[in-house]
């Protein structure tokens, strides 16, 4: 077993990796989502909606693999860590989107007749009376979902990225100690998930008392 700590720790870089990658391509997918979604135009709105609804009511392995075993039979060969990347930035991002359009939503649309009237730019009225609400009411969900993101990296192991769950199993098939391999496997996770979740936790915080302010 502490020969195999070098391997389990690379797997749990790799993870942290890919978490953040992931939460990255998938919160920048949702800005343009809720764009879309934002729009005047139907012909705009209408593709961003029809996307939601089918990613939403598909499960994250039979995207993935989709996403790598099926696109490869149209002529679309991608790599397992790209092709696991996309798979977390196509699934999560409609819940991102939801999101932040909810909480856009929230703030008070008298507030923001209030500042057009007194002479505010729109870049002023986002930036003292929307982001401040918005990011506030948006942060508590989506410390849920970038937590279920950084678990959900574990499936990726069935494409061979070498995350943290991949490379247990290749320890397993080794030490032939399951036990003793996901105990500290599950251990991994969930330092990670609690340093994300303390880390999002302050700036929710430090946003609250912001708004306050």
């Amino acid at each position: 077993m502490l020969r195999s700590l070098p391997l389990l720790a690379a797997g749990l870089r790799w993870t942290v990796v890919v978490a953040i990658l992931g939460m990255a391509l998938a919160l920048a997918l949702s800005v343009v989502l809720v764009a879309m979604r934002r729009s005047a135009h139907r012909f705009v709105r209408a593709p961003a909606r029809i996307y939601t609804e089918i990613i939403l009511g598909v499960p994250i392995l039979v995207l993935l693999f989709i996403v790598f075993f099926v696109l490869p039979e149209a002529g679309i060969v991608i790599d397992p860590l790209p092709a696991g990347l996309i798979t977390l930035m196509l699934y999560y991002s409609p819940y991102l989107a939801e999101v932040i359009r909810g909480a856009l939503n929230a703030v008070p649309a008298g507030q923001i007749e209030a500042a057009r009237t007194v002479g505010m730019s729109r870049f002023r009225i986002a930036q003292r009376i929307v982001a401040p609400q918005a990011v506030g009411l948006m942060l508590p969900p989506m410390t849920g979902l970038f937590i279920g993101l950084t678990k959900d990296t574990a499936i990726l192991s069935v494409i061979s990225v070498a995350e943290l769950t991949f490379q247990a199993k290749q320890v397993i098939s080794r030490t032939y100690a399951p036990f003793e391999v996901y105990v500290l496997v599950a251990a991994g996770y969930w330092v990670l998930t609690f340093v994300l979740e303390t880390a999002l936790r302050r700036a929710e915080t430090s946003v609250t008392r912001y708004r306050r302010a």
